[in-house]
């Protein structure tokens, strides 16, 4: 894309973004992610109603009156958005390619975070960590990682769930609230999701090209996976070989969320060009 493309792209994002977060997400995003517990904030005098155990027996006892602490939210919180940037996520039959739609929901969710004063980082990659953004706040470095996730070289190759995740835990101790976002073609270590989801908090996202679980007829035509090289012949006229194709597609996704769920951590099967935002709302109020 040229520099002016981009430019366009990012600020027509940013624009349908804000309003479904402005609207829906930021509120559910602050009740959902409360941060990570309490500091002392002051000392003052006690009012009516005040909890017993708050009270400064220090303080009180100096000044023969009662006195209080008073706690406020450790509010910050480090959102981390990885994306898999393997050529299949390159791909799109519908309104959007993959990569845009992921861009718009990264961008949903950041400005969430944004608004919360909460920190945001980015890490690409596929058969390796190709590019990792620190987290930052506020809108402009929003807008950067939208940009990246769009101008990506996407590459031909494998992607590796676990070099990512295990890349990011090696960085990022503080326990965050982790995106991943991918089509989840490849194989991945199942025990890795189990070791991530203990330490952080594990949304996967699948998205999805509706061609990418059936294969309409189209007579015999050669199949050519973009990320091995692969090809293949098929005679997508024959009914049992869709089947056999869709039903495949099925059981992929039933032991991915099988897999998610035994690590306790979250997932997402989402059909690019559908409503995220209410996908997204509804994830946030469970929890």
């Amino acid at each position: 894309m040229q520099i002016k493309d981009i430019v366009k792209k990012v600020k027509q994002i940013e624009i349908r973004t804000r309003k479904k977060t402005e609207a829906a997400l930021m509120g559910q995003y602050h009740s959902a992610f409360k941060g990570q517990g309490m500091t002392f904030s002051e000392v003052r005098p006690y009012q009516f109603g005040d909890e017993i155990r708050r009270i400064d027996w220090n303080k009180t006892a100096r000044f023969r009156e009662p006195f209080v602490k008073v706690m406020e939210e450790e509010r910050e919180l480090t959102m981390m958005i990885l994306v898999d940037i393997s050529a299949s996520m390159d791909y799109g039959t519908k309104t959007q390619l993959k990569r845009e739609y992921v861009a718009e929901i990264a961008a949903s969710l950041g400005f969430s975070a944004a608004g919360n004063n909460d920190k945001v980082g980015l890490i690409l990659f596929a058969d390796k960590v190709y590019k990792v953004i620190p987290p930052q706040k506020g809108r402009k470095h929003i807008l950067s990682i939208i940009s990246n996730i769009l101008t990506a070289d996407y590459v031909p190759a494998e992607s590796k769930i676990d070099k990512a995740l295990e890349y990011m835990m090696g960085i990022f101790k503080r326990k965050s609230l982790v995106f991943l976002f991918s089509d989840f073609e490849d194989e991945y270590d199942s025990k890795m999701l189990r070791v991530a989801s203990k330490k952080h908090q594990l949304l996967g996202m699948r998205i999805y090209d509706e061609k990418d679980n059936e294969i309409p007829d189209v007579g015999y035509t050669l199949l050519y996976d973009v990320e091995t090289g692969k090809q293949i012949w098929a005679n997508t006229s024959s009914a049992r070989w869709r089947y056999t194709f869709a039903e495949a597609q099925k059981q992929k996704l039933r032991a991915l969320e099988e897999d998610f769920s035994n690590s306790s951590a979250s997932f997402m099967n989402i059909n690019t060009g559908s409503d995220y935002s209410k996908l997204l709302y509804s994830y946030f109020q469970k929890k």
